[in-house]
Order: structure tokens, then sequence, then C-alpha cells
């Protein structure tokens, strides 16, 4: 096997594994999850600030 043989070989299975990440991202199983995850800053309540010098 030649460089270009291997260097064909490693594209197709990158491209493959990116085509798995897509699927598996925009998976309807996965939307609950990532709705819930995405909502996670917004639930959190705001604390008070506290001042660290004093007269403020």
């Amino acid at each position: 096997m030649d460089s270009v043989t291997l260097h064909s070989i490693w594209t197709v299975l990158m491209f493959i594994t990116f085509i798995g990440i897509v699927a598996w991202a925009w998976s309807s199983k996965r939307k609950k999850s990532f709705d819930e995850a995405a909502h996670i800053p917004f639930d959190e309540e705001d604390e008070p600030k506290t001042s660290s010098k004093p007269g403020e």
C-alpha cells in the first residue's frame, strides 16, 4: 500500500466518523437531552452581589 491509498482510506474513515457524529447530534432521541442542557444557564437563580469593599 502506498501513502496515497492510506491517505484515501483515512479520509473516508474520518468522513464516516463525521457523518456518524452529525447523525447522533441531530437524532430525535437526543433532542430532549440537548434542550435540557441548553436551558441550564437560565435555570439557576441569580445570587445577590456582595461587595468586598467596605462602605458600598
